[in-house]
């Protein structure tokens, strides 16, 4: 019989309901289940596409005896962290504090009123490695709540007051106690430590696993357009390169991997999330923006390609993530970790004859030892030269691609998460305007409007998911808010329509009266959400932009659009955590980083006043579209006419008229404006 989780919309739940553990869903009779039985509760978190979630799943959750253990002296209660963030951050917190490390699947023992006292992330079956077995953890764990129960609650208070500590010292920081913006010699400073953990010989920031450092490139794009810093363009470059080239990038079919087990991106955690490749895509495109490099536009539209190809949903959302295991080639019918994307000689063979096989081996880097398991050898390009030419390389690519399409495919988890999908909706539409591809732009536009049709309800308050076009019960969290926002005023940039504009300042509205504390710090839920053991808080960067910083960017760019005070104020607020942590941890806040040179340029504003179907107009919006000044606002818009004089919907555009009958741009900051001007080269000068 199906457990209670059958009864969930959330995919990664709905992948345990037939589990012979009988699971809860995170609930009020969960706890209560528990007081009443007298037990303690088991947590456990992860989510969909996490291999080794998957692998704990398969050795203790469908195993009879765990579950027969679990099932007479615990509660079982399962999260998908994609859906309830907060209960993840909150609990993961707890875990690195108690651990010093975290990661997924994550394992808390809570007492029935959900306060934390034994962590852990994946536990073997049996003890391997150092590891204890998890029936054994089980075990240990109901003689502790047996044998020593005031121990056990001693443990678990301190935990919960430790952690409201943080919560008070963080907001001080963040408001009262450092109320300004970073300087520029603060964003110089971060620079230069980003400087010193450079990987200068393969790209990228630290050693393996690596990351792709999305938000830190996109903080060196802006530091180099509002500086001309050399250093900081070069290490986009390099690292953009060296990912574009390495096995993290999926050479066939577009799109890059979770990160790379290796520091020389060659070997790549095989997962395909949705907030990666919306935030890369979006990085290639500005990299092309900035040095018209032809790899960065092949690797933003082969992205945004994959994005909308593998990841689009009937309804027009975005799909969270495809999974990292799918079956094996060989028919035995087990799961294997990258299984759809490795290929050995023989393979080659199969796919493209001797010959041609051989041009591929040595292009991609297929070798017979390969260079992943059982002599399978992921894709690169190891060479700078191009060993095929481009028609060759189109034919090979295309043969092996429908090769691949022949195996058996990694699930996809098709949960809609609102902040992944204004992250996309942003790649989308300024991709698809860069390079004139306007059914990019659509699929921006579609996935706008199905968050404001199933995401959004009436008081301007977001779901955090959606699944087969039906919302889910999980109220929105503040990243929900910031980045939703964020993809609205970039879909409006590109389109001229002025209701994505107000649809955002619905959403900031939102930000500033149910998330943001009275010191100007910002929490992760609202107000009136459900009450955690503590109310979870965090400005760093993981990712994705924190919910912090992505409020920041969004709370300025509205501010750039409307005049508004109050936003802009907020944002210069909340960057006052960005000025303490930015030197110090650039890595980990980069977003903010890149908010607060948006606030160091101004931002500049563009409106853009001509008729819609005049050329003139169009060559201006594109030179306003292109320009690399950091966090620039851009508006097109129609002039007032005599028989619509309130027709303007951006307050940007008002007050604009033409220019002796011709469309005019119009450069300000701070709602100062430079004289206007109706030469596109004469804009994009003004906008260097």
């Amino acid at each position: 019989m199906p457990n209670r989780l059958a009864h969930e919309t959330s995919p990664y739940l709905l992948q345990h309901a037939g589990n012979p553990v009988d699971w809860w869903p995170w609930s009020p009779e969960a706890f209560a289940e528990a007081r009443r039985r007298n037990v303690p509760v088991l947590l456990s978190v992860g989510y969909s596409s996490c291999h080794w979630c998957h692998v704990m799943a398969h050795e203790s959750f469908e195993d009879d005896a765990t579950a027969a253990l679990l099932n007479e002296h615990f509660v079982s209660v399962k999260v998908d962290r994609e859906e309830r963030p907060d209960i993840d951050a909150v609990y993961m917190e707890a875990v690195q504090a108690a651990t010093g490390q975290g990661g997924w699947p994550m394992t808390v023992f809570l007492t029935p009123e959900a306060e934390p006292f034994y962590f852990g992330t994946y536990f073997p079956p049996a003890p391997r490695h150092g590891m204890p077995g998890f029936q054994q953890v089980l075990e240990g764990v109901r003689a502790a709540w047996r044998d020593r129960r005031d121990e056990v609650g001693q443990v678990a208070g301190r935990i919960v007051r430790e952690l409201s500590e943080r919560t008070l010292a963080l907001g001080m920081q963040g408001g009262k106690g450092e109320p300004q913006p970073p300087s520029a010699e603060e964003l110089s400073a971060a620079l230069l430590a980003l400087t010193r953990d450079f990987d200068a010989v393969r790209g990228g920031f630290g050693g393996a696993p690596k990351f792709p450092p999305s938000m830190t490139l996109e903080f060196l794009l802006r530091h180099h357009a509002r500086t001309g810093s050399a250093g900081a363009l070069e290490m986009v470059q390099a690292t953009c390169e060296a990912m574009a080239r390495g096995g993290i990038y999926d050479q066939l079919g577009g799109g890059f991997a979770r990160y790379s087990v290796d520091a020389e991106w060659v070997v790549p955690h095989f997962e395909k999330m949705l907030y990666d490749n919306a935030l890369l895509c979006r990085v290639y495109a500005h990299l092309w923006r900035a040095t018209g490099s032809e790899l960065a536009r092949r690797v933003a539209l082969e992205t945004a390609d994959f994005l909308v190809r593998e990841m689009r949903t009937d309804q027009g959302g975005f799909a969270s993530a495809l999974d990292a295991d799918s079956e094996a080639v060989d028919g035995s019918g087990r799961h294997a970790e990258g299984a759809y994307y490795v290929w050995t000689p023989q393979q080659l063979r199969d796919a493209l004859g001797d010959q041609d096989a051989l041009l591929a081996a040595a292009h991609f880097g297929v070798t017979e030892e390969g260079t992943f398991e059982e002599g399978a050898s992921v894709l690169q390009l190891p060479d700078s030269e191009q060993l095929l030419d481009a028609g060759k390389l189109d034919s090979v690519r295309r043969r092996l691609l429908a090769a691949r399409e022949q195996r058996p495919r990694p699930g996809r988890d098709d949960k809609v998460v609102a902040a992944w999908n204004g992250l996309a909706i942003a790649a989308l539409a300024e991709t698809g305007a860069y390079f004139d591809r306007p059914d990019l732009v659509q699929a921006a536009t579609d996935a706008a409007d199905l968050l404001v049709r199933t995401h959004m309800d009436w008081q301007a308050r977001l779901f955090r998911t959606s699944l087969d076009g039906t919302a889910g019960t999980h109220a929105g969290v503040l990243e929900d808010y910031g980045d939703v926002a964020e993809g609205f005023l970039a879909l409006s940039a590109v389109t001229g329509e002025g209701v994505w504009v107000d649809f955002a300042g619905l959403l900031l509205d939102t930000v500033l009266t149910r998330f943001t504390g009275a010191d100007g710090a910002l929490f992760d839920t609202a107000d009136d959400a459900e009450a955690l053991i503590r109310r979870p808080q965090d400005p760093m960067d993981n990712a994705t932009p924190s919910g912090w910083t992505a409020a920041c960017g969004a709370l300025l760019t509205y501010a750039a659009y409307t005049g508004s005070t109050a936003h802009r104020e907020a944002a210069e607020r909340a960057l006052g955590v960005v000025r303490a942590l930015g030197p110090r941890a650039p890595r980990f806040i980069s977003w903010g980083l890149a908010v607060a040179e948006a606030l160091l340029d101004g931002p500049r504003e563009v409106a853009v006043v001509g008729l819609p179907d005049d050329p003139a107009t169009a060559a201006l919006h594109r030179t306003a579209l292109l320009a690399t000044a950091p966090g620039l606002a851009v508006a097109v818009g129609a002039p007032p006419s005599a028989d619509e004089p309130a027709a303007v919907e951006v307050p940007l555009l008002a007050h604009r008229p033409l220019a002796d009958g011709r469309a005019v741009a119009y450069v300000c900051r701070g709602f100062t404006c430079d004289a206007p001007t109706t030469d596109p080269q004469a804009l994009a000068e003004s906008l260097r």
